[in-house]
């Protein structure tokens, strides 16, 4: 069989741990048996990040840029405990937060659904898709060390460096502490309620944000108040098509989440999307069936998992023993970049390798071969599940296809 060909390259992000052992066996197995795969390639690893003083991260963002199109494998945002384990020369920063900073994108997350993988949630009957703001907030925060008897200030300085406004902090008068700083840009939330509003229309969705500005009043305000400035050029398409927008307080937005059905968009913050893409994803069953996708304003797509480097089963992994790990978000991120690459590209065939690659991916698990984290969650009549170690469940995608 000829191998599917392609015109313009993805931006290939490799990344760290067990999901990059998953990230090479995915390409082998399922994809180059069958596709001519062109990619321009940066290893995002935690080890060449460091030697490249993180310039690496930055230079694969800009060829997203240019290309279009870029898949991304979980990487490790290290902590102290990683800068020894790593010998790190700097504790550095996201680098999805990297991308996204330079890209401007929003992130939407939705879950995988297969038929017989129950929800946590017995109300819960269809997705529930997560639009979260991929700029600024604490990923772009600086903090520091207060010493004790120290005062910091929020200080604003106009374009010539005059002062005109300086607000206290914290006076740490009697302890030390910590202070941090954070911001956001009135173009970036426009962007973002731009994205959330026109992806509720095109999916037919109703939509819900909901941050705190009870408590953070300026900040939040300003998210509440251009979301529902920007919801005005849609509330009649919105009306049209019987969907509706509500803006409320982020625990109220967890308490109808919660109680729903699903069928809804929920727009969230930078931070609040982060972790509750992940409540989601586990509630419908396991981290490793979400997808996610970065969009920025002028149409440039990052596909990723929603999950991290699945540690624990890589350090097994490093003893040489067996693990189950759940690669169906990660092939779902290679899915997703194929097919955009290839509806770009006017490359119908690859648009049609990846469908066959997700059908065939959840009708193995639809007939009972999974991962150990989904082996508990099947109740389908007539069906026994069967836990297949991470390669064997590949190998059973690519017998399916």
């Amino acid at each position: 069989m000829a191998k599917i060909g392609m015109t313009t390259p993805l931006v290939e992000m490799d990344g760290d741990e067990m999901t990059r052992v998953l990230w090479k066996m995915i390409k082998d197995i399922l994809i180059l048996p069958f596709v001519d795969l062109k990619t321009e390639y940066y290893d995002l690893g935690l080890p060449n990040r460091d030697a490249t003083s993180d310039t690496v991260t930055v230079e694969s963002a800009r060829a997203t840029k240019k290309y279009g199109v870029a898949v991304k494998c979980a990487t490790i945002t290290p902590n102290v405990q990683r800068m020894s384990e790593y010998n790190l020369h700097e504790m550095w920063k996201s680098p999805n937060g990297t991308i996204r900073r330079i890209l401007d994108g929003t992130v939407f997350r939705a879950p995988i659904l297969a038929d017989g993988i129950r929800s946590y949630i017995p109300t819960w009957k269809k997705p529930i898709v997560l639009a979260r703001h991929a700029y600024g907030d604490v990923y772009s925060a600086v903090d520091g060390i207060a010493a004790e008897g120290n005062k910091v200030y929020l200080v604003t300085e106009d374009k010539e460096g005059r002062e005109i406004a300086r607000k206290l902090v914290h006076d740490f008068n009697g302890t030390s502490g910590v202070v941090q700083g954070m911001h956001n840009c009135d173009d970036s939330v426009r962007s973002f309620a731009h994205a959330c509003f026109r992806y509720a229309l095109e999916q037919g969705l109703p939509m819900i944000f909901a941050t705190k500005d009870t408590i953070s009043k300026v900040y939040d305000g300003q998210f509440k108040k251009i979301f529902a400035e920007v919801y005005e050029e849609y509330r009649a398409q919105f009306e049209e098509k019987g969907l509706w927008y509500l803006y409320t307080l982020i625990d109220d937005a967890v308490a109808r989440i919660i109680r729903s059905e699903g069928g809804i968009l929920w727009a969230c913050k930078n931070y609040d999307g982060d972790v509750m893409s992940d409540m989601v994803a586990t509630a419908y069953g396991s981290l490793g069936m979400m997808t996610s996708v970065l969009v920025s304003p002028d149409g440039k797509y990052e596909y990723e998992a929603a999950h991290g480097t699945v540690t624990r089963h890589y350090y097994k992994y490093l003893k040489g023993e067996e693990t189950s790990t759940n690669s169906v978000a990660t092939i779902f991120a290679w899915t997703g970049a194929l097919r955009k690459r290839g509806e770009l590209d006017g490359l119908d065939d690859l648009v049609a390798f990846a469908d066959r690659l997700e059908r065939a991916t959840l009708s193995v698990i639809e007939a009972g071969e999974m991962t150990g984290d989904l082996v508990q969650l099947l109740s389908k009549e007539g069906v026994t599940p069967k836990k297949l170690s991470s390669e064997q469940f590949l190998h059973a995608i690519r017998e399916r296809m």
